[in-house]
């Protein structure tokens, strides 16, 4: 399933020991706790966990939108790029001011497609317009030329009739039509980096299929490197070449997506496989992860998952897990996976649905 050969020249972006805090009336929240990851040109990384695990505040940080509460308090992101003279740069998006983030890189740089299209489209604007927007901010163009751009972004996006498209209004559109619009804009200015924040979670199943595979054929076309936002491992499955698992704003387990998916090695991993809808089963009740979050205004002591997690041991108590490599790229932060461990087993239900998928995948290739 994997495209993309992970060669350390092709970094687009890496993420090193990344933390994050926001200071509320409450206290201080630790929302993301050291986060390691990389990118690579042309690949489709995904990003996925139970809400609050901090995935959208890990992509709002490399957009430069963390909101005004939000405090990096260490790490790094490094963002690789070509400047306006074909030169390479690198630069560290977290030493820069956000809005110079939004003003230099978002858009031309580094794109976002957002879950509600309604919230990135103005009501009050032609989608033409809104189309032509960033390439005239970006590029200096003329209007003709930027509408010639635009009405061929339409047709790129699938949106037919774009001369009558062109001029209408967002609330004019279909659901579908509007993700389509907010897809063409991102891509206005050929940016290097997609991002993808539950881009199909407002929209029925069959156009859910459609936008993935626009996206899919877009991201072929161009070798941009994409990033998936969601908690929908069905979605994974369809696009990703490689998966973070992240749990308590700390990243559990990351691999190839078969390694992730056919080896899954955390027990969280095993929770949200086994939680996925199955017409087939047999049993009547849907799986759910017992418990609840830790809180992360709280210290964690040990491992966060530990509570949730029927394996947990003596040590998940006391000291949090290292990241263990279990073989090739695969990663596992649980002390399931140290050698002087009790050998634990997938669960047999899980089983079955792994080689369930393992024969459906064999029937798409």
């Amino acid at each position: 399933m994997e495209k993309v050969k992970r060669n350390k020249s092709d970094r687009v972006l890496y993420i090193r020991d990344l933390n994050i805090s926001f200071n509320t009336a409450y206290g201080t929240v630790h929302a993301i706790r050291g986060i390691r990851l990389d990118l690579f040109r042309g690949e489709t990384i995904a990003i996925v966990g139970e809400s609050g695990s901090g995935k959208s505040v890990t992509v709002k940080t490399i957009m430069g939108i963390l909101d005004s509460n939000g405090v990096i308090d260490s790490g790094q992101i490094i963002y690789r790029y070509k400047d306006d003279n074909g030169e390479e740069q690198e630069v560290d998006l977290v030493k820069m001011p956000q809005k110079d983030i939004r003003y230099k890189f978002c858009g031309k740089h580094i794109a976002m497609v957002f879950q509600d299209p309604m919230t990135s489209l103005d009501p009050t604007m032609q989608i033409g317009k809104q189309i032509m927007e960033p390439m005239r901010e970006h590029y200096n163009i003329s209007v003709a030329e930027a509408k010639k751009r635009a009405l061929d972004l339409l047709k790129e996006v699938g949106i037919d009739n774009p001369d009558k498209r062109f001029k209408q209004y967002p609330h004019e559109l279909s659901g579908g039509m509007r993700q389509r619009v907010v897809i063409a804009i991102a891509l206005a200015c050929d940016p290097d980096i997609l991002i993808c924040d539950e881009p199909t979670t407002a929209l029925d199943v069959t156009i859910q299929a459609k936008i993935l595979e626009l996206i899919k054929d877009i991201q072929d076309k161009k070798g941009i490197s994409v990033i998936y936002i969601t908690h929908d491992l069905g979605v994974v499955a369809k696009v990703a070449d490689y998966v973070a698992v992240m749990y308590a704003g700390r990243i559990v387990e990351k691999g190839k997506i078969n390694e992730v998916f056919y080896d899954p090695r955390h027990p969280y991993t095993w929770g949200l496989l086994s939680s996925m809808p199955d017409t087939d089963t047999n049993s009547r009740r849907l799986f759910a992860i017992p418990g609840s979050p830790p809180n992360l205004m709280e210290r964690v002591e040990g491992d966060a998952f530990a509570a949730r997690n029927p394996y947990a041991l003596n040590i998940d108590y006391r000291e949090e897990p290292p990241m263990y490599d279990v073989g090739g790229q695969h990663r596992v932060a649980s002390w399931l996976c140290d050698p002087r461990a009790p050998k634990v087993e997938v669960p047999e239900d899980l089983k079955v649905r792994i080689e369930k998928m393992k024969k459906e995948a064999e029937i798409y290739e």
